[in-house]
């Protein structure tokens, strides 16, 4: 085969249609909505709104049932973020990432030559960070919640024990796992061990139901102290790992002032540091809010060139600025002003595409002070929920603590190991990303709320690592530049960049022929890949019904009333 006639195979494989040439219509509700990742959780969380309990309560409970039946990402071993619109109008946003036990130091993935050893934070009991997700459900419970904690807690405990049914994702999601279960594990959780498992396959977490039984009476103390941080402290020594029982009891969720921008006349309302996401889309939105998106067209080789290059500065600056800010001054103001952002596209041009290597973080005095999962909700008062939460990798660290029965994040990856070196994401992390003790490590989670003219307009999420952030920015462009239905703006392929790899990432079937072709004429390294993210929205129709877009990329689900 000629060369010439090889690259162009390469770039037709990923060629399809541009967009649905009909509209397509995600579950339309009147009162209530629920999009999480699983059918079974998304009916537990409707369970609670038509109980009379509030965006909130449905929540926690549906993050309680992902912990159950997805237990790839929904979890209670890991963290997340919340970002919450009350129905008057008022937002804030919480905090709940995992943080680095007190043992932990920049040099703790690094062998004696200081080169990193990658599979030290990947996989196995070193690379988990202290687990937020319980603490952050039970800070937002007692300050948002109506309904009585049990009632939240107890249909994840029902499914737990009584068991349920895999779908075809879940089954060959654990069937990918059994050698590291077998492997990483100092127990051999031999419940979730099986030769193929199966659509159709019934399974129970009998120890995790357990776990959450002690949660629903306990609530904090039921995770951060008594067994079940026995059974993690346990664990960490028969494997090595670092998370102490002090580790456990000091862990403090917080409350953080959200993260406001405008598009046009939307505002967003996002999530900051140490989240990644909010600041990210902010400067991407704002980078392409002054060009003709909708007459370009969605997934033409001139929008999608566009994109790109506001992509590509936009994660070179979260590589260089961005981190935990209780300990590294992030310079949000700047990175987000309309001159600083005018600077940074000063030198886009139109034809031809940015290599990499001639991209820094922009300079900037400073003045002021990849499994993941996401659910939106809304209730029946019009206060919305937006959560992503994560243990990072499927199945984090696929370590299971035995006697409790949950798997452990692999967070730690998050940091940056060594300036430099990429994650299992590909992201380059910086000096402001470093390892310290008690710090959160960067997140690319971007849980977001769109509102315009003062009302509710769209909640958006999914998960994705570091395609979280493009996933996102495109689905709200698609709704907004091209008239998409939620369902549509879910479904439609995605492309990604992010700066390094110098790759542009584009699903199989998102361009056309001659886009693809284009685009490589202008120097773009096209890419082809599978699924890019798993998007859980709620747009808000002109005549005030609420529409779920659920991705099909996934068993996710939208349910309401």
């Amino acid at each position: 085969m000629k060369p010439w006639f090889f690259f162009l195979f390469l770039i037709i494989v990923g060629c399809g249609h541009r967009a649905p040439k009909k509209p397509i219509s995600g579950r339309i509700t009147d009162s209530a909505m629920v999009v999480s990742a699983h059918p079974l959780a998304s009916r537990i969380g409707v369970g609670i709104l038509r109980r009379g309990g509030n965006a909130v309560d449905a929540a926690i409970a549906t993050q309680f049932a992902l912990a159950v039946v997805y237990p790839s990402a929904g979890n209670i071993g890991g963290g997340g973020f919340m970002v919450l619109r009350l129905k008057d109008g008022t937002a804030t946003t919480l905090d709940y990432r995992e943080r680095a036990p007190a043992a932990a130091s920049d040099t703790m993935y690094l062998d004696e030559n200081g080169d990193a050893i990658p599979a030290l934070s990947e996989r196995g009991h070193l690379a988990s960070g202290v687990p937020g997700t319980v603490a952050g459900l039970v800070e937002a419970h007692s300050k948002y919640g109506s309904m009585s904690w049990a009632e939240l807690v107890q249909p994840a405990i029902d499914i737990a024990l009584n068991g349920f049914v895999l779908t075809q994702k879940e089954a060959e999601n654990l069937n990918e796992i059994q050698d590291d279960l077998k492997d990483l594990n100092s127990v051999l959780p031999e419940f979730l061990i099986n030769e193929v498992w199966k659509a159709g396959d019934s399974i129970r977490y009998t120890d995790l139901g357990h776990t959450l039984e002690r949660i629903r009476d306990h609530g904090a103390a039921g995770f951060y102290e008594g067994k079940t941080a026995d059974d993690i402290v346990a664990e960490m020594r028969r494997g090595n790992g670092i998370i102490t029982s002090e580790d456990l009891r000091s862990y403090k969720v917080a409350w953080r002032d959200p993260l406001f921008f405008t598009y046009k006349d939307y505002t967003v309302i996002s999530m900051g540091p140490p989240s990644s996401g909010g600041v990210a889309l902010a400067q991407l939105l704002r980078s392409v809010e002054r060009y003709p998106l909708n007459e370009w067209g969605h997934n033409t080789a001139r929008s999608v060139h566009l994109l790109t290059e506001a992509e590509r500065r936009a994660y070179a600056d979260r590589s260089h600025y961005l981190g935990d800010s209780d300990f590294v001054q992030v310079p949000v103001e700047n990175l987000l002003s309309p001159l600083y952002l005018s600077e940074r596209m000063k030198n886009f041009n139109a034809e031809k595409a940015t290599p990499s290597h001639e991209i820094k973080a922009g300079p900037i005095t400073f003045h002021e002070s990849k499994e993941t999962t996401h659910l939106s909700i809304v209730d029946s008062q019009g206060s919305a929920v937006a959560v992503t939460t994560t243990l990072n990798d499927s199945f984090g660290s696929r370590v299971v603590v035995a006697g409790s029965g949950f798997f452990l994040n692999d967070e730690m990856d998050d940091f940056s190991i060594k300036p430099g070196v990429p994650n299992m994401y590909g992201a380059i992390g910086g000096e402001a990303n470093k390892i310290e003790p008690g710090k959160r490590m960067l997140s690319s989670m971007t849980p977001s709320i769109v509102t315009r003219n003062g009302k509710l307009f769209m909640v958006v999420g999914t998960p994705g690592g570091t395609t979280i952030i493009t996933s996102v920015f495109q689905t709200i462009l698609n709704v907004i530049e091209h008239k998409m239905t939620m369902q549509e703006a879910v479904e439609a392929k995605r492309v990604h960049s992010q700066w390094l790899p110098d790759s542009l990432y584009v699903e199989t079937g998102a361009l056309l022929v001659d886009d693809s072709i284009s685009l490589s004429l202008m120097g773009h390294a096209i890419r082809t890949r599978d699924a890019i993210g798993r998007v859980d929205a709620i747009l808000i129709t002109p005549d005030g019904k609420l529409e779920g877009g659920a991705d099909p990329r996934g068993d996710d689900t939208a349910d309401g009333y």
